[in-house]
């Protein structure tokens, strides 16, 4: 947006312009960046004050003007205090979230740029990572950054996006109902993709028919001709199908149902290449067939392999969980681990009455997997242990998790590290990483 004029973005954001300031020669006319974090400021960005839980973000306009902010969008109680302020565009609005969302969704329009939106109860950002790094190939690609996929996030995502992107790759997470539908307004996608259904919110949506029609959002605001992706064995998703647009299956039995024999891919966990058939589907819908090595960068957290020495295999995977990400974990440390298998997994939340029960089977199911050693962290955890039948441990919290098992690895271990957000096993992962 450096050459949108004052003008040109408050029109763009449907918000009011106040006083704006003379711009100094050679100074591009619009913002060279989109921030809501005050301390983030640098000069030249656009503040966006939002009101959050704890705080009103427009009570530090003032302090982003002084940072040298090329402007502020803020809501109208805070626009005597940043007149106030060093020189620089005052944009008002009663909503300042629905400006940046606006503003968002004209950036995107003027981008031209394709755009393909994720989504899935486990999955969708490994699978938005591979697709970036096969899009790359051919195309100037940008995609959402980490974990910039809530009605916040993805309008940073796009407005980070800089001019001459050809393919935008954003993602949407879901809470609860018409949250996909919201994102999908301010994406406005060209291809959407599906990755799976599961048992995730439970606790908010109640059944898997109702996770699976929120995920369906995504397909009712497709427009007309515009490609679906998705799973070729979810038959939850059927009745959210439309006759006008282009379905294409992935996985077993799907349209996509393998990797083409040039791809060379830097995994090779089921699950995984599951999420690769997905971008696979996903990258030819706008045109583009990966081929070759394909360099991916997986985001934090999540399943990114750490060596230590020792030896000693880190899978660090902590960033969420849930019964279907934590089977895939579960089935990739099966498959990969060449010495002793340490699982450290910790408490699956916002699952509902029937989470006693989904706690239960995955401790079966790493029994099944062969799992040598099972350390459960959390209460929840803690009934893994009923079902698993080998070498187990139960820790209360991720600090004591930390401390037991730095004491029980041993070289030649491969450790899968893997819980819900607020189970905070990242420590874990960065208890063994400062040991080794």
């Amino acid at each position: 947006m450096r050459d949108w004029s004052p003008e040109v973005v408050a029109e763009a954001a449907g918000v009011r312009l106040t006083a704006p300031v003379p711009l100094s020669n050679g100074t591009p006319p619009g913002p060279q960046r989109v921030t809501i974090d005050s301390r983030d400021v640098r000069p030249g960005d656009l503040f966006v004050g939002l009101t959050g839980r704890n705080v009103d973000g427009g009570y530090y306009a003032s302090a982003a003007l002084e940072a040298g902010a090329w402007g502020v969008l803020v809501s109208p109680q805070h626009v005597r205090a940043a007149t106030g302020a060093p020189p620089g565009v005052l944009l008002v609005a009663d909503d300042p979230l629905a400006g940046l969302q606006a503003l968002a969704r004209s950036w995107r329009r003027a981008l031209g740029a394709q755009v393909i939106a994720i989504t899935g109860s486990t999955g969708k950002t490994s699978t938005k990572d591979v697709l970036a790094a096969m899009l790359a190939q051919q195309r100037r690609v940008h995609a959402s950054p980490q974990n910039f996929n809530t009605e916040i996030g993805l309008p940073l995502a796009i407005l980070s996006a800089p001019a001459g992107t050809e393919v935008l790759v954003l993602e949407m997470a879901m809470r609860g109902a018409g949250q996909i539908a919201e994102l999908a307004a301010i994406a406005e996608p060209d291809v959407g993709v599906i990755v799976n259904v599961g048992p995730v919110h439970l606790e908010l949506l109640g059944s898997l028919e109702a996770i699976a029609a929120a995920k369906a959002e995504l397909l009712v605001d497709l427009r007309p001709r515009a490609t679906a992706v998705l799973p070729a064995d979810e038959p939850l998703l059927d009745a959210h199908l439309r006759d006008d647009l282009h379905s294409v299956t992935f996985g077993p039995g799907g349209d996509v149902a393998a990797l083409d024999d040039d791809l060379e891919l830097p995994f090779d966990s089921r699950h995984m290449r599951l999420n690769a058939l997905a971008a696979l589907a996903a990258a030819r819908a706008v045109g583009v067939q990966p081929h070759g090595r394909v360099e991916v960068e997986l985001s934090a957290l999540r399943g990114q392999r750490i060596a230590l020495p020792g030896p000693l295999l880190i899978i660090d995977d902590c960033y969420n969980a849930n019964p279907m990400s934590m089977r895939a974990a579960l089935d990739d440390l099966a498959a990969s681990a060449s010495g002793r298998r340490v699982a450290v997994l910790g408490d699956m939340l916002e699952l509902g009455p029937q989470a006693a029960g989904f706690h239960a089977e995955i401790g079966r199911y790493a029994g099944e997997c062969g799992v040598d050693v099972l350390v459960t962290v959390g209460p929840l955890a803690a009934l893994m242990g009923a079902g698993f039948g080998g070498e187990l441990h139960a820790a209360d919290d991720a600090a004591a998790a930390t401390a037991l098992v730095r004491a029980l690895v041993a070289p030649g271990d491969t450790v899968l590290v893997k819980g819900s957000r607020g189970v905070g096993l990242e420590v874990v992962a960065q208890g063994l990483r400062a040991a080794g």
